[in-house]
């Protein structure tokens, strides 16, 4: 920190310890200013200037230290002042603090906050970036959180400091007015009686009513600007119009049928979307025909005689397509119709925020207008731009599954969820895996003793681990493929037959022209939506992985909940998507599972917690199946039972999960957990015990040594 930033800091400290040594808090409060209403009074009335000048003084280093009483301060000023004084001091007086609160933030926290809480500023800088004076004016209007963190969170975007303060000066002026006016009726009080005056009751209900007015004001401006230049159909032919027959999709769909609204489900290809045709039905299918083969493999954990196991490739992958033929019919357009929804095989392009163009697989052409449009186009995997790939016939978790005959070497790129669960099936089935993956480790998302458990388990079935490798180039050599990768300096060769990439995954919105309505995607290729998942426009939204950040099949339900209801409801009540308790699973053996914090983010975000682990290993049902190995691991608030996360490495780990997710969404501790009886032996009783380590770790040793003492008294002894 410069010596400049320490003196300020050190000047800073110095006025809020005294402000705060010296109960100088305590004048700022209306009793105070009620018990000496009069004399203050009577000196200003000998003193005008002096006091005007004297309290703007002191409420400009209010606003600017963010200390408490600005509040009062405001209703103080209409007491003694009067509207008009009253006004023109508050104003121009809260105005100087707030830009001088803007500039201390600027110059104190500016690059410290922005680098920890990147994605929180980054917000408020795509709100700046899109709405610009208006995103101030509407905080200020209708603050979602209190003007001090308005101007130290403003301090730290790139707004200009004389934007910044003639927006708030004009944002705030009805609202000052307000408080001010308030405060003339509040120095009108000498008696009981006052207090029910026409005057003080209507000021007051101006008060309370001040923000839904505000509110009101707000919506209704900021409407009028997005929709500028459009021309709003008198009629709809539908309530509510979607485009991708995906999870999200799906789900908004339902939702509008159910609820009786008239609704379009716009899909091109084929419904369930990535779930159902390339994603989770047909890879879990694939996990299942692995496991099976290891477990022959390894029959004598089991006291059995291990098998030599042959896969039938082509049988497996017919088993997956069974599978999904299986599933399909849950999410067929003949049950979506049945269910009131209009299944629309085509393509979907806006023409404006209420239309659609509408390209049929049978050649039609058509437009259909809706009151609201949900986008719900989902994703596909992305491809890198390595020299050679191209001509490997790369595979991808969208066309895997047309393959016919095992890959006897496989080279699986990435080494995240995907990669890792179809690396850890293709081995188990008995291809030859190389997995590379340029971090130092695999899952990058979960702890490091997450990671290891893992690539212990990988490298014991067989599969080559390359951390640290990055893909850098694709050739034919001699017929053979061979991928080169960059590690340590150095050029390694890896020979393949076939390669698999699994490196992220990009958002589909080509074709949408998404640009005539003025939305541009964001760098990761995902839509930018707001926290009620709209998009730009209040009557278009956008829901799973085209929106992010999580590109789970459950998040995409969660959203869809959000947009479909925002959609047919948000003229009356909106609501804002929750992601506090998101759990997620990497279906691997063992399986990783995990809800909330892991200790990484809880250490990055300065986050204090505590950690509780349970070895699997110690569970009388993972003995029993012959697989105890993992663990589970809390974190919570320090002292207390409260769970800020939980990861489950093991077998079953995602139905353990369960119980956590539970936990976290509605309150409940892990005492709650173990007071709760499970049933013996089950995998879920893993929870139980690992609450059981907290309460150990927790015991009161002076209670249990009193007690100790207490029992040896009772036996007798001296």
């Amino acid at each position: 920190m410069s010596r400049q930033k320490l003196y300020l800091l050190l000047v800073i400290a110095v006025i809020v310890v005294a402000f705060i040594g010296f109960d100088l808090h305590q004048l700022l409060t209306l009793e105070n200013l009620q018990q000496h209403r009069d004399a203050i009074a009577d000196w200003i009335d000998q003193n005008l200037f002096v006091a005007v000048i004297g309290y703007a003084a002191v409420y400009v280093l209010v606003t600017a230290l963010s200390l408490p009483g600005a509040a009062i301060m405001t209703l103080a000023g209409g007491a003694f002042f009067g509207n008009l004084y009253g006004l023109a001091a508050v104003s121009v007086a809260s105005t100087i603090g707030a830009s001088m609160a803007f500039l201390v933030a600027r110059f104190l926290l500016r690059d410290t906050l922005r680098n920890r809480y990147q994605d929180t500023v980054a917000k408020i800088d795509r709100g700046i970036e899109k709405d610009g004076a208006f995103y101030l004016a509407a905080l200020r209007l209708v603050p979602v959180f209190p003007f001090f963190l308005i101007n130290l969170a403003m301090g730290l975007t790139a707004m200009k400091l004389r934007t910044y303060a003639l927006v708030s000066w004009i944002a705030m002026l009805p609202g000052t007015f307000v408080f001010v006016n308030a405060g003339t009726q509040l120095g009108q009080i000498k008696s009981t009686g006052d207090i029910l005056s026409g005057d003080l009751l209507l000021s007051f209900a101006l008060l309370a009513l001040f923000p839904l007015l505000a509110k009101f004001v707000v919506g209704f401006i900021r409407n009028r600007k997005v929709y500028a230049g459009w021309e709003k159909p008198k009629q709809f032919d539908y309530n509510l119009l979607v485009i991708g027959g995906g999870a999200a999709g799906l789900v908004s769909a339902y939702i509008g049928a159910a609820v009786k609204a008239k609704v379009a489900l716009i899909e091109k290809d084929k419904m369930g979307g990535d779930c159902l045709n390339t994603g989770c039905v047909p890879s879990k299918a694939l996990i299942r025909s692995a496991k099976a083969a290891d477990t022959l493999r390894h029959a004598n954990r089991y006291g059995l005689e291990s098998v030599p196991v042959q896969a039938s490739f082509k049988h497996i992958m017919n088993r997956v397509k069974d599978v999904i033929a299986q599933v399909e019919p849950h999410d067929s357009p003949e049950r979506y119709q049945q269910l009131g929804v209009d299944c629309i095989a085509g393509e979907a392009s806006f023409v404006s925020p209420w239309e659609l163009e509408v390209r049929h697989n049978d050649g039609r052409t058509e437009r259909l207008t809706a009151r609201s449009i949900i986008v719900a186009t989902g994703g596909k995997p992305a491809l890198p731009p390595i020299p050679g790939l191209d001509a490997m016939a790369p595979l991808t978790s969208d066309n895997l599954w047309d393959l016919q005959e095992q890959p006897e070497r496989l080279l699986v790129l990435g080494g995240g969820p995907i990669g890792s669960e179809l690396a850890h099936a293709f081995a188990r089935l008995g291809s030859k895996v190389v997995q590379v993956e340029r971090g130092d480790r695999l899952l990058a998302r979960e702890d490091e003793d997450v990671s290891a458990v893992l690539k212990a388990q990988f490298e014991a079935d067989g599969i080559d681990v390359r951390l640290e490798h990055s893909a850098a180039e694709f050739c034919l050599e001699n017929g053979e493929k061979v991928a080169y990768c960059e590690h340590n300096g150095e050029r390694v060769r890896i020979p393949f037959d076939q390669v698999l990439v699994a490196l992220g995954r990009a958002a589909n919105t080509n074709g949408l022209n998404l640009e005539r309505i003025g939305v541009e995607t964001l760098p990761n290729g995902t839509v930018p939506v707001e926290d009620d998942m709209s998009l730009r426009f209040p009557n278009v939204f956008a829901c799973g992985d085209v929106a992010g950040p999580y590109q789970f099949t459950h998040a995409a339900a969660h959203q869809a909940w959000y947009a479909a209801v925002n959609g047919l409801f948000g003229a009356f009540k909106r609501f804002r998507v929750d992601y506090r308790v998101m759990p997620w699973v990497t279906f691997t053996s063992p399986e990783v599972a995990r809800v909330g914090l892991s200790e990484a983010e809880a250490k990055t975000q300065g986050v204090a917690y505590e950690v509780t682990r349970y070895g699997l290993d110690d569970l009388d049902r993972a003995i029993a199946e012959s697989e105890a190995q993992g663990f589970i691991k809390v974190l919570t608030v320090p002292g207390k039972d409260k769970i800020l996360g939980a990861v489950v490495v093991g077998s079953h780990g995602a139905e353990i999960l369960a119980e956590f997710t539970l936990a976290m969404k509605h309150g409940l501790g892990l005492n709650k957990i173990l007071g709760t009886i499970h049933p013996y032996p089950t995998w879920n009783e893993s929870a139980k015990y690992a609450a059981g380590e907290w309460k150990r770790a927790h015991a009161p040793q002076r209670v249990l040594a009193f007690l100790s003492k207490l029992h040896a008294w009772r036996l007798g002894k001296r």
